[in-house]
């Protein structure tokens, strides 16, 4: 993760009995933050992964889980205390779950590795939106640029139903050309999205991959770093750092996101009548067989 917690899986796969073992002891323990994790998410980002790893359509339910054992040690933050906030969880943490246990069957590269959940509103309304980015590439496939990746499956509202249901301006909206990772298969690129509000609004962004790339893997390249930016009336561009969850108050202002992704900003309240840009820079990474 970008604050430096660790997902740390042992898999043991016994192949005679048709069963595996996902142990992730070594696991950093409950954050302050909010991307703790309960089990549940990590169970369901496990039952993800076989899914998508077996060629057979199996039920989405937990007799999948039957021939499959989980061991999470109690008070890391993928197993926390009722006392963690963990809102962060289910669209952070899941993300990175999945990267790690697709990563240990060598299956694919890593991806974006977030949600890059946006929100911002006012005492009147609120809009709240997950981001895209690149998948990861295979060992037999590129990486697909500027998509939902694994369990995120939301959509995106138009962009003529955005600006004309909320005091917005969409300015860029596009791939961020050459942000995924170059190998034998590249991984997907990720994406740029820059709005201006304008009207005074709070916005909140919720990202990782800020501050560690998603990784490449049997020699492919890292994908690039995601990054959130504020643009100021000035055409000053302020780089807001990675983190986690945070929060602006807006007086007019623009916002640019792209993939990958990074950690997730903590942003003090901005000044008033100044533009808010965001970029977040998510992309994926490349696989490189030899």
């Amino acid at each position: 993760m970008d604050d430096g917690s660790v997902i740390h899986l042992k898999l043991t796969i016994d192949s005679n009995k048709g069963e595996a073992f996902f142990d992730f002891s070594g696991t950093s323990p409950e954050v302050y933050g909010n991307w703790n994790a309960p089990e549940a998410v990590t169970a369901a980002a496990v039952i993800y992964c076989l899914r998508c790893l077996v060629d057979v359509d199996i039920p989405l339910n937990q007799g999948c889980l039957a021939p499959v054992g989980i061991h999470i040690p109690k008070g890391s933050f993928l197993s926390p205390s009722e006392k963690a906030a963990v809102v962060g969880g289910n669209v952070l943490t899941s993300q990175r779950v999945t990267d790690v246990v697709l990563t240990a069957f060598q299956a694919c590269a890593c991806s974006q590795g977030c949600m890059n959940n946006l929100t911002f509103g006012d005492n009147t309304f609120g809009y709240y939106e997950t981001i895209g980015g690149g998948s990861g590439a295979g060992p037999h496939w590129d990486g697909t640029s500027g998509v939902q990746c694994h369990m995120t499956n939301t959509r995106m509202t138009d962009p003529e139903i955005f600006e004309q249901r909320y005091p917005v301006l969409l300015h860029k909206f596009g791939l961020r050309e050459n942000s995924g990772g170059s190998g034998l298969h590249k991984g997907g690129d990720g994406l740029v999205r820059e709005i201006e509000f304008r009207r005074p609004v709070i916005v909140s962004i919720l990202s990782e991959r800020r501050v560690l790339a998603p990784k490449g893997l049997k020699g492919g390249k890292d994908g690039a770093r995601g990054a959130n930016y504020l643009i100021t009336k000035d055409k000053r561009r302020i780089y807001l750092g990675g983190g986690s969850g945070g929060w602006i108050c807006c007086w007019f202002l623009r916002c640019c996101f792209g993939m990958p992704v990074l950690s997730a900003m903590a942003v003090p309240r901005a000044v008033a009548a100044v533009k808010l840009a965001v970029a977040v820079v998510s992309a994926d990474a490349a696989y490189l067989a030899v």
